[in-house]
């Protein structure tokens, strides 16, 4: 079975995984639960994982959204960064170290300022935002738990991925979103950042894969 963290809020926030309800209708779960938590509340956290007891733990949570890191970023530093400590105290508290394998969802926004292209394990990191910034000390953090510790925990540095369940507010799903709508007649046109930045993509099947 899957467990999963979803956080409260007044309306339904959990669109893009209704397909996996059971009965998306009633919101009736199957081989998925959810529980209510937050990753800056650290004694939900230790109670969902010693409820749950899990043998693998996914850490997907996140403020990822760059630009809005700027405007959030010590609520950013607060989830992206500290939340991974929160989460990796919480299997030490629940004494599951030697059980359970992590993986931090780490991001290419580590490198930021690029020290060389392409980029390998040993570039240098130049985080050039709040979030970035979050993430690695998040990167650092699992480092450390796993020399400490011995944890089997691990960063997968995921570069920009995209899918049909790509937020609405990111570039990607901004455009075609729009260009759909001005198909329709429901839009004349819409606004964009900086034309000049360069962005690489791929499929999130494939980095799954």
């Amino acid at each position: 079975q899957v467990h999963g963290i979803v956080r409260r809020s007044s309306s339904f926030n959990t669109g893009r995984i209704e397909h996996l309800y059971k009965n998306p209708q009633a919101h009736i779960e199957g081989n998925m639960k959810l529980h209510y938590g937050d990753l800056t509340d650290s004694t939900c956290l230790v109670k969902i994982i010693n409820e749950v007891k899990p043998t693998e733990i996914y850490n997907l949570g996140a403020q990822s959204h760059v630009k809005i890191s700027f405007d959030l970023a010590e609520y950013t530093a607060d989830v992206d960064g500290v939340g991974t400590l929160r989460l990796l105290d919480a299997i030490k508290t629940c004494g599951l170290i030697s059980s359970v394998k992590f993986y931090q969802a780490s991001t290419s926004e580590l490198f930021g300022k690029v020290q060389e292209i392409p980029q390998k394990e040993t570039t240098p990191f130049y985080p050039r935002s709040p979030y970035g910034a979050a993430k690695l000390y998040a990167y650092w953090i699992v480092v450390n738990f796993r020399e400490a510790y011995n944890l089997f925990a691990v960063n997968g540095i995921l570069f920009n991925h995209e899918s049909p369940r790509r937020g609405a507010n990111f570039v990607t799903r901004k455009i075609s979103r729009s260009v759909a709508k001005i198909h329709l007649g429901q839009l004349d046109c819409f606004s964009l950042g900086n034309l000049d930045a360069k962005r690489d993509w791929g499929h999130a099947k494939d980095y799954v894969e």
